[in-house]
């Protein structure tokens, strides 16, 4: 088949003119390889949405067009390549995205931050009454820890908190400086409280509905 045939866009076989995985995962880089250059928008915040399901519903015809190809077997393996590395590509970056989502709370939960609020929430008589023994941390614990040079840093943790009565939360905020933890402010909501149990409060916050002086 001439190639002037073949690049004309009516004569794509029918059973070629389908979605084009490859071209929806991979948009400009498969752009560029299958010489689609309108792939680049792509690139453009807000048109990107729109423009990789377009490259899907499109795509096939346009490389059909663009690119000289040998026959359909020779345009179908290669479009079949590219699907198979976007997904590879698609599938890592969501693993390395869930592995973040993961990490973040694990490493608060093993800071130190973290292990002077949770010691002081266990020692606690109130929160005891209030979440029972065996008060544990659930997993998502959630806030920013910021440790800079010198060993000043300053932490502000949310941590889920669950005993044999009850579930809560505790709010964290502490200070770092010459390498130890000071923790400013430690509270503890429980479900169903009327209001907060109030551990530490030096910087005398406002704290709404507190169940003890501050």
């Amino acid at each position: 088949m001439a190639r002037e045939a073949l690049n004309t866009p009516a004569e794509i076989p029918a059973e070629l003119d389908r979605w084009n995985w490859g071209a929806f995962f991979l948009n400009w880089i498969w752009g560029i390889g299958n010489s689609t250059f309108i792939a680049l928008l792509a690139l453009i915040p807000g048109v990107n949405i729109v423009m990789i399901i377009v490259l899907g519903l499109r795509g096939s015809r346009w490389a059909w067009r663009n690119r000289y190809w040998r026959d359909a077997e020779h345009f179908r393996s290669t479009q079949r390549k590219w699907a198979i590395a976007g997904l590879i590509i698609w599938v890592l970056g969501i693993l390395a995205a869930a592995a973040m989502i993961v990490a973040v709370p694990m490493t608060m939960k093993n800071s130190d931050a973290y292990r002077i609020s949770m010691d002081a929430v266990r020692a606690n008589p109130e929160v005891q009454n209030a979440l029972g023994n065996n008060i544990t941390g659930t997993f998502w614990t959630s806030g920013s820890i910021d440790i800079q040079a010198g060993g000043t840093g300053s932490a502000q943790l949310s941590i889920p908190v669950q005993g044999d009565k009850n579930t809560g939360t505790v709010i964290s905020k502490a200070i770092r400086t010459g390498g130890q933890w000071d923790v400013r402010l430690l509270v503890v909501m429980t479900e169903g409280a009327d209001g907060p149990i109030v551990l530490i409060n030096k910087d005398n916050q406002s704290i709404p509905k507190t169940t003890i002086g501050i």
